[in-house]
């Protein structure tokens, strides 16, 4: 593959710059590109794409790093004041909620998230994952005491892979 450097002017001889080709490499040849190169518009990523750690030892897989899901419920109306891949929630009883998953995780056994809840006077209450499944997950809310309790909102993010 040859690259040509192109200069101010811009491409010569190319009357439709949609239909111009200007980079094309296979993975066996290779590409390196230095300095800050700048994208615009919107671009698919691999599941491969790797991002260097800010002080260049490790690597990290970029897929695999992000939030796949997450919710702020509202359980004492049943609804949520944000969400990502959740298509609704279920009310089982005090202190007990489902949250079904829009988009399944590839395996409930790769699922790990965080939790927390909070109520409107500034008490933080625990909020725990009874179980996984890789298109819900069953949430419990307890008070300090340990007792259920419904909690005005619950917060949560669950990564792994997705289906």
């Amino acid at each position: 593959m040859a690259l040509t450097k192109i200069g101010k002017e811009g491409i010569t001889g190319v009357s439709n710059a949609s239909n111009a080709t200007f980079l094309t490499a296979t993975s066996a040849e290779g590409v390196t590109l230095a300095g800050t190169l700048a994208v615009t518009g919107v671009h698919t990523v691999g599941t491969n794409a790797v991002a260097t750690s800010e002080g260049g030892a490790v690597t990290t897989n970029v897929t695999q790093g992000l939030t796949k899901c997450f919710w702020r419920y509202l359980i004492s109306n049943n609804t949520f004041a944000d969400s990502l891949n959740v298509s609704g929630g279920t009310d089982n009883g005090t202190g007990l909620y489902t949250i079904a998953i829009a988009n399944d995780f590839n395996s409930a056994a790769a699922m790990v998230g965080t939790s927390s809840g909070f109520t409107s006077n500034g008490g933080l209450r625990e909020t725990g994952f009874v179980s996984y499944a890789v298109g819900s997950i069953q949430c419990t809310t307890a008070a300090s005491n340990g007792g259920g309790i419904d909690i005005e909102n619950s917060c949560c993010h669950i990564n792994g892979d997705l289906a």
